[in-house]
């Protein structure tokens, strides 16, 4: 690494319109946004793309081909773009990106992905909190919230405003729907559909989230009549494919019902039962 020399002393210094602790180490290729705070210790390699506003706190480490929006906040002991513990991993040139307005909490890791020209991807608008591992290759939406020690298997993607509960571990190509929420302490080991509520090891359904859709505005009727589509799902008796064509049959096709289906035509692990 051909780091940024020091300018000597201890305390922040500015380049490139950022502000850099004179004990951190940015490479001198690395690319930094304006008004970008470097803390003590941390160390920033020379493919990043750090975009304005972002603040990286103490020993945090960011490298690889690692692209990051703007406002993103990595707190002490993060590490990004690190390489995959995947045994398939040759040094092919993959990539994380990042959006913006994400929180990053202490000692979070996040992997770049396995695959020549994968990523490995964060949406926006996340609270990733204490001892967060995103693996190669997964996909977080949107306004999602991983409480302290939540575990990503690779390839796993998590829908926009999901929210799992700390201490869960989530098998390799696991999807977790959006609006779902995960009690902590649970083991995914297959699909959670959008708008679930789940919990336990063996993990068992528990309703729908209706406190959470409501908190994001959802309206009476659709909560409604997402309730009449979870019952007719888990509560009926049927198999996945009858109650698929009963709630095409029963339930107001709006936009949510019809995301609901889809995520579950889709599913190759099979949905939590």
């Amino acid at each position: 690494m051909d780091p940024l020399k020091n300018n000597g002393g201890i305390g922040p210094r500015p380049i490139r319109n950022a502000e850099i602790h004179s004990t951190a180490v940015v490479h001198a290729s690395a690319k930094l946004g304006h008004n970008v705070k470097v803390g003590p210790h941390s160390v920033i390699g020379p493919d990043v793309v750090l975009g304005p506003d972002c603040v990286v706190g103490t020993s945090v480490l960011i490298e690889g081909n690692t692209i990051i929006g703007r406002n993103n906040r990595f707190f002490h002991g993060a590490a990004i773009g690190c390489e995959p513990q995947d045994k398939k991993f040759a040094g092919e040139n993959s990539f994380v990106e990042i959006g913006d307005n994400n929180e990053f909490r202490e000692f979070v890791t996040l992997h770049l992905a396995t695959g020549e020209g994968n990523v490995t991807r964060v949406g926006s608008d996340n609270l990733l909190m204490a001892y967060v591992h995103v693996a190669h290759n997964c996909i977080i939406h949107d306004n999602a919230v991983l409480a302290n020690a939540v575990n990503l298997a690779g390839h796993v993607e998590v829908g926009s405003n999901a929210i799992i509960g700390g201490l869960t571990p989530v098998h390799q190509f696991v999807r977790i729907g959006a609006f779902s929420f995960i009690g902590g302490g649970s083991r995914l080991p297959q699909d959670v559909p959008p708008f679930i509520k789940v919990a336990g090891n063996p993990v068992e359904v528990a309703g729908i989230n209706s406190i959470g859709m409501k908190r994001k505005g959802f309206l009476d009727e659709e909560v409604l009549n997402l309730k009449k589509a979870y019952r007719i799902l888990y509560r009926s008796g049927l198999n996945v494919t009858q109650a698929l064509e009963r709630i095409a049959a029963e339930c107001f096709l709006s936009p949510h019902i019809e995301d609901l289906m889809a995520f579950i035509r889709r599913s190759e692990r099979g949905i939590v039962r």
